[in-house]
């Protein structure tokens, strides 16, 4: 009797460290291949700005303004479009629903592509767009010929974020990890042949973007018509094409709630624009958002791993493993935030040289290493808390929170520090942080707040109104064979 309770399995303690460690292999089932694939990817739109960095400075400033402005509008657009997918494959998958799967993943690309023929025309037109908002003539008219380059690139964000969803919350996003490693790998050989050895210029770091980023959604096509997701891909089907309306209406808060949040630093950017020295606030104030989002992308690969556990454990019914999961991922994700944290601190004066030989941007940049640091701190909570969210399916709440706090608070107090009491650049990312920080918080209380077992009967509500029987989608349509 003494041996069974001195025995280490029989203390309170090992029971939560076993559960914690059983957790934690859930969460970074999904979360290390989601980094790898957010980190990747955005890694390719870096490497083609330090490219473009290199081939001048006009090019830099007019990528710039196209990526943080136009491409984070889109994508802004499309990825929150494609998080309605997140929640009802993730919630779907923890019901058992497995064949639900396909179709909603199905219906996303029809929502997705027809949103996306609405969004080209900010490509097409983006000089006459751009000499609307005010910015530098030889700007806004480079800006008009690179932007071009980013149609191809819209349509491929179509597949490549809904199918990565999707495979996420059947935990087989594996293999979207590896495409983007190798897709980044390519990437970056083929921009030192076209840019460097064969010196094709911005066609030819345009050309290794779009071919590297194509080559993912190929491979993911390949492994999902290929036979390795039998029970949640039967073919193509009619069923896609019937209840699309709550699908659009969920997809759109999703799309809203993200977009609010990614226009904040496209608005700032704009601010930037209008600055003395345009071209070199709008370069370093963009390089130190490339910098923050490329580490923002290993937080949110904590937000799809805490949208795919709190969605599974919301469909299986089960709303003290969502609450656990909610703590798991919190404190994993706010100790490597204080490892970028420390690392910003200690490089962020030397990180601007990567991206340009140009003296005065790289000077720029390193004044701002110490709120690049504090943002990196904020931003490895903000994120999971927007994955709870998703993951629940309470989009249209977060999209309320982020117009209040990046519009409200955020936006007006950076444009005063900015330009009232002239800290320019330095006053824009006080007032982003101070946005950043108030959402936050307020997601963080509402996380706290929330009634999951309420939820759990709200996701059951939702999957039971959108159920398809196994046999209806096959007979509906043509079979994948």
């Amino acid at each position: 009797m003494e041996e069974r309770l001195l025995a280490p399995e029989s203390r309170p303690e090992a029971g939560l460290w076993r559960k914690t460690w059983e957790e934690s292999k859930k969460m970074w089932r999904v979360a290390f291949p989601a980094i790898i694939c957010r980190v990747t990817t955005y890694g390719v739109m870096v490497v083609t700005q330090a490219f473009m960095g290199h081939i001048s400075e006009l090019d830099l400033a007019a990528y710039a303004l196209i990526q943080v402005i136009s491409v984070r509008f889109s994508n802004g657009v499309l990825l929150g479009m494609s998080s309605a997918t997140e929640t009802l494959c993730g919630q779907a998958f923890g019901a058992k629903q497995y064949h639900m799967l396909g179709i909603y993943l199905q219906r996303s690309w029809i929502i997705n592509l027809a949103t996306a023929t609405i969004l080209m025309p900010f490509y097409a037109f983006a000089t006459p767009i751009y000499r609307l908002l005010g910015q530098d003539e030889a700007i806004a008219k480079r800006a008009g010929v690179i932007s071009l380059w980013f149609i191809p690139f819209l349509y491929q964000n179509c597949f490549n974020m809904t199918i990565q969803k999707c495979l996420q919350a059947q935990m087989r996003n594996r293999i979207v990890g590896w495409l983007s490693l190798a897709s980044f790998l390519v990437h970056v050989f083929l921009s030192w042949l076209f840019v460097s050895e064969l010196g094709w210029g911005v066609s030819g770091a345009m050309g290794a973007l779009l071919l590297s980023s194509w080559l993912t959604v190929v491979g993911q096509f390949v492994y999902l018509l290929g036979g390795w997701c039998p029970d949640t891909w039967t073919g193509f089907s009619m069923a896609a094409f019937t209840d699309l309306w709550p699908v659009v209406k969920l997809s759109v808060s999703s799309g809203v709630m993200l977009c609010l949040e990614l226009w904040y630093t496209a608005v700032l950017v704009l601010i930037a624009g209008y600055m003395t020295d345009a071209e070199t606030a709008i370069s370093a104030f963009s390089i130190c958002l490339n910098i923050i989002g490329w580490v923002l992308m290993v937080s949110i690969g904590f937000l799809g791993a805490s949208c795919v556990r709190v969605a599974n454990e919301l469909g299986r019914g089960d709303a003290e493993a969502v609450k656990f999961s909610i703590k798991v991922i919190l404190s994993t994700g706010a100790s490597i935030g204080v490892v970028f944290f420390i690392l910003a601190l200690v490089f962020g004066r030397k990180i601007g040289y990567l991206f340009t030989s140009d003296e005065g941007i790289a000077e720029a940049v390193s004044s701002l290493s110490i709120f690049l640091a504090f943002s990196i701190l904020l931003n490895s909570f903000q994120p999971i808390f927007s994955g709870v969210a998703v993951g629940a399916g309470r989009q249209t709440i977060v999209a309320y929170i982020n117009i209040c706090s990046y519009y409200v608070v955020g936006v007006p107090l950076g444009a005063i520090l900015a330009y009232v009491a002239h800290l320019e650049i330095k006053g824009m990312w006080i007032g982003m942080m101070c946005g950043v920080g108030v959402q936050t918080l307020v997601l963080g209380y509402i996380t706290w707040r929330t009634n999951w077992d309420e939820q759990v009967k709200l996701a059951s509500l939702r999957l039971r109104r959108w159920f398809v029987k196994p046999g209806e989608e096959e007979s509906n349509g043509a079979d994948q064979d």
